[in-house]
Parts: structure tokens; C-alpha cells; sequence
């Protein structure tokens, strides 16, 4: 999904996973089926819907392993599946760890506390291939990021995309779709996807801006 400033990107991922400050005047969403309009955030990412923040909060004070266990516990206890133990918790944080280039010292502090933008966006992806979500909203995973750190966050999606799981990957550039590459693009305006297509379009965005897009709305 790509848009300017103000055109409601945020605003559609933050309603899909149930932000308590929006509410949703008209229309329904349908996850697996499953109207969830009315359904509790919690629900909703024990479920399997994840987001990933523009803006991710620091929370000092709270470890990082604990609070990755104790979310993953939280899910398990929902499903109705086994929680894991401290041994079993290391064994699957070393492997995503690994994913994303990353040592064991990365978790063992707060939180978000004290990390660099392209860290803190590190640690957002480190929960989704810890909680294994069915849908991810990515919001904005791009920014703040060098080059490096850009494609070690993109290969960690990519090793954990298949035919099976769904993925909202907001932005406002086309440097991250040459390492992920869409399905669809969406554009949004004033709220309301005004033109879908594929790759291609996200370069022309790119290469000639929203100008000629707003024309060619304007005289349908």
C-alpha cells in the first residue's frame, strides 16, 4: 500500500488491528472469514494478525526475552497449545535471531530501549518470526533503515513468506520492493484505494510522483 502523507495508510492498518482510539463508522472486516469489527486486539493477534509499528515504543524496564516468551505463551495458551520453557524459548529466539544477523545480546536488553531506528525496526520483525502471524502488517518497516540493515530486514520476511501467510507492507518508496516484491500495489487517497496494479506502478510513483494520478482521477 503506498500514499502520501495524510492519505490514511496508518489509519486503515492501525482499525485492521483493532487500535482503540478508531473507531469504524461504516463497513465490516473479514479476517478467515470471521467478521472481527467487534473483536479485541488481543483476539485479534492471538488470531494471527500482527503489526509492525511506524513509531516502535521503548518499554524500560521490560526484557526483551521475557517479553517475547510471554507473548508467544500468551498465543500458545489461546490455541490451546503447549507453552513453551526457558530452554525451548532459546532455542527458537537463536534461530530467528540468526535470521536477522543478530547475537543473543540484542535481546537480553529492555525493550526498544536504547536501540537505533533500524534496530528497534529489527526487533519489530523479530516478533513476527517469533509469533508466526497468518497476517503481518508491515507499517513503514523501510524507514530509518541503511542499505545493510534494509536487506537483512527484507530477507527475514522473505524466509518467512509462503503460500500460506499474508503480508500489508505499507511504505513510501520503491527501494524495499526490489527486495520484496508485491503480489499487488495498492494507492490510496483520502482514505480510498483509487488504483491497484503491480510492480510496475510502484515505479511509476517512483519515477513521476502522484500528480499524474491525481489527473487522471480527476477527469474519470
Amino acid at each position: 500500500v503506498m500514499g502520501r502523507n495524510g492519505s490514511g495508510k496508518s489509519t486503515l492498518a492501525n482499525t485492521i488491528c483493532g487500535k482503540d482510539d478508531y473507531t469504524i463508522s461504516s463497513g465490516e472486516i473479514f479476517y478467515k472469514e470471521n467478521r472481527i469489527n467487534n473483536w479485541a486486539p488481543e483476539k485479534r493477534s492471538c488470531e494471527g494478525i500482527f503489526m509492525s509499528f511506524q513509531y516502535p515504543v521503548s518499554l524500560p524496564g521490560v526484557n526483551s526475552t521475557q517479553f517475547l516468551k510471554a507473548a508467544l505463551n500468551s498465543k500458545n495458551k489461546y490455541l490451546g497449545t503447549d507453552e513453551v520453557n526457558a530452554a525451548e524459548f532459546i532455542k527458537i529466539i537463536k534461530d530467528k535471531l540468526a535470521i536477522l544477523d543478530l547475537d543473543e545480546s540484542f535481546i537480553r536488553r529492555a525493550v526498544n530501549e536504547n536501540l537505533s531506528g533500524g534496530e528497534k525496526k529489527k526487533m519489530e520483525i523479530l516478533q513476527m518470526l517469533v509469533l508466526e502471524p497468518q497476517l503481518s502488517i508491515l507499517d513503514e518497516t523501510d524507514s530509518g533503515l541503511d542499505i545493510d540493515s534494509l536487506k537483512i530486514i527484507s530477507d527475514g520476511i522473505n524466509k518467512y513468506r509462503d503460500g500460506k501467510k499474508s503480508f500489508l507492507l505499507i511504505t513510501h518508496y520503491q527501494r524495499i520492493l526490489d527486495h520484496i516484491k508485491p503480489d499487488f500495489v495498492h494507492i490510496l487517497m483520502n482514505g480510498k484505494i483509487v488504483k491497484s496494479g503491480d510492480i510496475e506502478l510502484s515505479k511509476k510513483l517512483e519515477r513521476d510522483g502522484f500528480g499524474w494520478l491525481e489527473r487522471e482521477i480527476s477527469r474519470a
